[in-house]
């Protein structure tokens, strides 16, 4: 690692890093507030005892729920028991906004044959030659900064930016029929919208009755439509067998899964197409840019990755390079520790059940909040500063497989998160070898709570090459 700084030399500093987050509120919001601050930021409602407590009951206009903090208790609801937890109507209507029949919608047989079929693509060995694309896609961003080298540029939509060219260069081979940047502006409109929560939502008012929301997201989902008719029509006319293994339309369009030989209908097909478009760009984008500012507010982090750069990228095969990133995968961790994709998971209860000692009644949702988990009193250290070395080496097989959960956790676990830390990687290292970013000054970074996680206003940077 040559001139690298230690772990041991940056904990003065991790002491001082607490990034941007709400404070947690002192008492639970009035029903009114707790409407206002839902449809204005979600992630702004905890209370200080979501962060201190094992598990917490909510009484909610519509029903009672409980907050599930403790690993063993969501290790039973997540695995053990996960018979008796199914989704619930509010996260059915969200991902029912042209999601409704993919992979992470889905619900028994239907949903395991999808598994089955696009297992093959998320493969370690596939996942890994996908990695000279993923470098190309940012040294190609690379040379296009060196234009604006000492400017300020927004890095979320920098971002966003990359992630798509990355899904067109490995699992959509044949692009995506669309200038990316329609794409990009359609995904920020499509998730704005869908990630509203509403009064009808909090009352359990049924999918059919309609919301505000899903009438401001038809043009986006017409959009989508399209689009995606054209990639299926780009593929029928130009057959690939080559690329059976490594492309998402090959997957899906053929028959492949090895039990029953049944393909998708026409419906899944688009679903899940959308699905890998939305999912395979925005969580990593959001993992990207909140590492670039963590690390902006963190030099002597900055400098061990920077240092890893150089070194491991100019050495060895770049199939390896991911396992070789270990500072690099550090940050990222850290970053989607403080700053998950998944914000919130949330399932009801068929049956009665005992979690953590509270009786869970039939029709009960119960919540287990990423966002919560990974900040909790309980399992972490300092849990809102910022602190890399806790997923170093061999500190990071000490963190509890259910204290941590950005993609999730069970047989649902994110299909993609292998694809997606490791393009985060080694983008962030193909970066951050070529430049150095500083946050604009007087700039205000926000979490805000969109489905996913996200800046509020993106984050401006400048980036000068080195």
């Amino acid at each position: 690692m040559g001139n690298a700084l230690s772990i041991g030399e940056v904990e003065t500093e991790l002491l001082r890093f607490e990034p941007p987050a709400p404070i947690p509120k002192p008492a639970p919001l009035g029903t009114l507030e707790l409407l206002r601050t839902l449809k204005r930021n979600p992630l702004e409602c905890w209370t200080k005892e979501h962060f201190e407590k094992e598990i917490v009951p909510v009484d909610l206009p519509f029903g009672r729920a409980v907050v599930v903090n403790q690993p063993d208790a969501i290790r039973r609801v997540l695995i053990e028991n996960q018979s008796n937890y199914q989704k619930d109507t509010l996260q059915r209507r969200v991902l029912s906004a042209g999601l409704g029949e993919g992979l992470l919608s889905v619900e028994g047989e239907r949903w395991r044959g999808q598994r089955r079929m696009l297992a093959p693509l998320f493969a370690r060995r596939t996942v890994l030659e996908f990695s000279a694309a993923m470098i190309a896609a940012a040294q190609a961003l690379t040379t296009r900064w060196s234009d604006v080298s000492g400017s300020a540029i927004d890095v979320a939509a920098e971002m966003t930016r990359i992630t798509l060219d990355v899904l067109q260069r490995t699992i959509f081979s044949d692009g995506l029929s669309r200038n990316p940047e329609e794409f990009r502006l359609a995904m920020g409109i499509y998730f704005n919208a869908i990630g509203r929560i509403g009064l009808l939502d909090l009352l359990g008012a049924p999918h059919f009755i309609p919301r505000v929301s899903q009438l401001k997201v038809r043009a986006t989902l017409k959009f989508f439509e399209s689009a995606i008719d054209e990639i299926i029509a780009m593929r029928l006319r130009n057959p690939s067998p080559q690329r059976q293994a490594k492309d998402i339309l090959s997957l899906l369009l053929n028959p492949r899964d090895p039990q029953t030989t049944e393909g998708l209908s026409e419906r899944e097909v688009r679903a899940n197409i959308l699905t890998f478009i939305a999912a395979g760009h925005e969580t990593t984008a959001n993992a990207l840019t909140w590492s670039f500012f963590l690390l902006s507010q963190a030099p002597d982090w900055r400098a061990l990755v920077e240092a890893e750069a150089h070194s491991e990228m100019e050495n060895g095969a770049q199939t390896t390079l991911f396992d070789r990133l270990v500072f690099t995968r550090a940050v990222i961790e850290e970053a989607i520790r403080l700053y998950p994709p998944i914000a919130a998971i949330s399932r009801v209860a068929t049956r009665a059940d005992i979690l953590c000692g509270e009786a869970v009644r039939p029709g009960t949702i119960v919540v287990i909040a990423p966002y919560v988990l990974h900040r909790h009193r309980l399992l972490w250290e300092r849990p809102d500063a910022f602190d890399p070395s806790r997923f170093h080496r061999d500190n990071r097989d000490k963190i509890d497989r259910f204290a941590y959960l950005p993609f999730g956790a069970g047989p649902r676990t994110c299909i993609g998160s292998s694809f997606a830390l490791q393009e985060a990687a080694l983008v962030l290292a193909t970066i951050v070898r070529a430049f150095r970013f500083e946050l604009e000054p007087g700039y205000p970074v926000w979490p805000v709570l969109r489905v996913t996680l996200r800046p509020q206003h993106g984050i401006r940077m400048v980036v000068t090459r080195k």
